[in-house]
């Protein structure tokens, strides 16, 4: 069966979705819809769901019950391989251990795979494009570094461009800031933040477990608890002192200034 994105309509839509693994609920009763251009934050403690829903959204996994349509096609009635080529899943664990060049990690993003696909060349409009992506990402100087030399920041973005080459709807990120420091981690979200101005009908979808690791363009937010949606809707709506307690099961008091979010005790 080909496969083909839909140009209309939600580019996530999951409807009462239960996942169980040998007897256990690891999400139970989440519906969630994606429209084009909306920004998602996915929130939540340690066990709370938020990977198992981003392998979903992924096309990565098959609900237990309910359904998931990811760009307009049903997962259990597609082909989920053909599908995962139109979403863009950044994972900072990303496996690679060769030194490839970082054009070289970017270029896989059009073969979906870890290494270079052995006889395969890239045109010159997909280098072009790829070396368009790296300077958006603030990457240019460091094209030709190898992949061992790269910083943790660098690699995230390297990651981000990767995703992004094959032109998805949709773009998943699994907590992209992990083992960043502060500086790292500053440019990465103002790079998301260009990233959505400069694609603004690309849906994104952000697993983290903080605050401060949104960027300003965060639109929506969803919060999980035990596998159960606690709140769910607009970010300002969503992401409020009494909400972010229930969901860690600790006393915060949520601020927002300059349109990043922060939690303090």
């Amino acid at each position: 069966m080909s496969v083909h994105p839909e140009d209309t309509g939600p580019v996530l839509d999951v409807r009462d979705v239960d996942l169980v693994r040998e007897g256990n609920y690891l999400l139970r009763s989440v519906s969630l819809t994606v429209g084009p251009g909306e920004h998602w934050a996915l929130l939540g403690g340690n066990g709370a769901g938020k990977s198992t829903l981003l392998g979903l959204l992924g096309a990565r996994t098959h609900p237990t019950r309910g359904t998931v349509e990811v760009l307009g096609h049903r997962l259990g009635r597609v082909d989920l391989r053909t599908l995962r080529t139109f979403v863009g899943h950044v994972d900072p664990r990303h496996p690679l251990t060769t030194p490839l060049r970082l054009r070289d990690v970017v270029l896989t993003g059009l073969t979906n795979t870890t290494e270079p696909v052995p006889r395969w060349q890239p045109t010159p409009d997909q280098v072009a494009r790829a070396d368009e992506l790296i300077g958006m990402l603030g990457l240019a100087t460091r094209r030709d570094a190898r992949w061992p030399v790269l910083s943790q920041g660098e690699r995230g973005r390297a990651l981000i461009a990767r995703a992004l080459l094959p032109s998805p709807r949709l773009l998943l990120l699994d907590e992209p800031a992990t083992g960043l420091d502060l500086a790292a981690r500053e440019q990465l979200l103002t790079s998301l933040d260009a990233l959505r101005r400069e694609h603004p009908r690309l849906a994104t979808v952000l697993v983290t477990h903080h605050l401060e690791e949104l960027p300003a363009s965060t639109s929506h937010a969803l919060l999980l608890r035990e596998g159960r949606v606690l709140a769910i809707g607009a970010a300002d709506a969503v992401l409020t002192s009494d909400h972010v307690t229930k969901t860690f099961d600790h006393p915060v008091r949520i601020s927002r200034e300059d349109g990043r979010w922060a939690a303090r005790a």
